[in-house]
């Protein structure tokens, strides 16, 4: 079934639903915001394509969707893909291969695709998603120490040594700085796990780049300010060679939106008691990231780590996704300025403790626990995602993985919990 949840739940709408939807939206979007800002600027973009990526594509897959509660927006598994693409191709390109990646969604969910994320080994969406935690957490390795390295190489073995010869340009300020905001990110999530503590830890800390006068990198300082206002949608140049050179990323784009949205929506489903329509939820994703592409955003897709902050906070229905993205565009447009000094070494912490939730620590041991195949097959999708490419990684994985599953007719699916993203 492709229709949206959204038209369901309206049926039924009354006040009180509203007024849930509308204090879940608001507090959904005080942790979507630095988090957008961040992965934006970590995937090699401007800050504020973030922020058009969580309006533009956060709303249209909230409305259009098949869950009652995802929210979508740019994710730090997107960070590698992007990070390349743009290294690769210019930015022109990564808006043209997530226009064609959304185009590859819609005919998935035409084509009633929504169910073959079962067929995706678990370890190997484990073994990638560890390996892209760790490729992010060293990308940000230089703004959370205030290294000085003219630029970092994309290539995992290039970057450790730049990173290494950096090391005696450490900046204490922007280290002190990047530890305060660790300390309050962490803090506020232990003693208020339902507050958006995100956005208030990085303020804080920010705010002390302010008051005493230090030397640390803010958004302003690197990128200038903030727009307040949406970029005029325009369709990206193409041509028949630009198409077929940009393929197998849009094809890489097209599998992560699709798998991690899928897998949100099954972790919302199992917190809610509810059941999503996984051929809605691509259809919706395939058209976010065609109007996100239009409106020279992102890669999008159903964020998990949002999701589940929606369903505490009391997000009933897809209105709250909705209030979230509108949400964002009224701070773009009132309080632009202020976003521009937020410290880049917050932000750094705050992608790393994001990373660090990626890799789920607390399931190593299953992980070492597992049977021998499914650990070479996570080690192997792990080690290619990071010294090699998340593509080939993708690649090898899946068809080893396939390939196991068939000597493995009689055995069931284990239970998977994703990582918050």
């Amino acid at each position: 079934m492709r229709q949206p949840k959204l038209l369901t739940t309206l049926k039924t709408y009354d006040a009180a639903q509203f007024g849930a939807d509308l204090v879940a939206g608001v507090t959904v979007a005080m942790v979507a915001l630095p988090l957008s800002l961040a992965i934006a600027i970590a995937s090699g973009a401007d800050p504020a394509t973030g922020l058009t990526t969580a309006i533009v594509a956060g709303f249209l897959i909230s409305a259009l969707g098949g869950s009652r509660v995802q929210i979508g927006g740019p994710t730090g598994a997107f960070i590698v893909v992007v990070f390349g693409v743009i290294a690769e191709h210019g930015f022109d390109g990564l808006v043209l291969a997530t226009l064609m990646a959304g185009l590859i969604l819609m005919v998935a969910g035409a084509l009633r695709a929504g169910r073959l994320v079962a067929f995706v080994p678990e370890a190997v969406i484990n073994g990638f998603t560890i390996g892209i935690a760790i490729i992010i957490a060293t990308s940000q390795i230089k703004d959370f120490f205030g290294l000085t390295a003219e630029s970092l190489p994309a290539d995992f073995l290039a970057k450790v040594p730049v990173l290494w010869d950096a090391r005696t340009t450490l900046n204490p300020s922007a280290l002190g700085i990047a530890v305060l905001a660790v300390v309050l990110i962490v803090g506020f999530r232990r003693i208020a796990p339902r507050w958006p503590g995100l956005i208030v830890a990085v303020a804080l800390a920010s705010a002390g780049v302010a008051l005493f006068a230090l030397d640390v990198d803010t958004i302003r300082s690197r990128f200038g300010d903030l727009p307040s206002t949406l970029p005029a949608p325009e369709i990206p140049r193409m041509s028949w060679a630009r198409i077929v050179e940009l393929f197998p990323s849009a094809v890489v784009i097209a599998f992560l939106a699709g798998v991690e949205s899928l897998l949100s929506a099954m972790v919302a489903d199992r917190m809610i008691g509810g059941r999503h329509r996984p051929d809605a939820e691509l259809m919706a994703q395939g058209v976010a990231n065609v109007a996100s592409a239009v409106f020279g955003g992102l890669p999008a897709t159903g964020a998990i780590a949002r999701t589940a902050t929606n369903v505490r906070a009391g997000g009933k229905t897809p209105v709250a996704g909705m209030v979230h993205a509108v949400t964002i565009l009224i701070v773009m447009a009132v309080a632009a300025p202020l976003a521009g000094y937020l410290a880049m070494p917050a932000l750094a912490a705050l992608l790393i403790l994001t990373a660090w939730n990626m890799s789920e620590p607390h399931k190593w041991r299953d992980y070492a626990r597992a049977r021998p195949s499914d650990r070479a097959l996570l080690l192997l999708t792990l080690v290619l995602t990071v010294l090699i490419d998340l593509t080939v990684a993708i690649s090898v994985g899946v068809a080893a993985g396939l390939a196991l599953r068939l000597g493995r007719r009689t055995e069931t699916r284990t239970d998977w919990t994703p990582p918050e993203r």
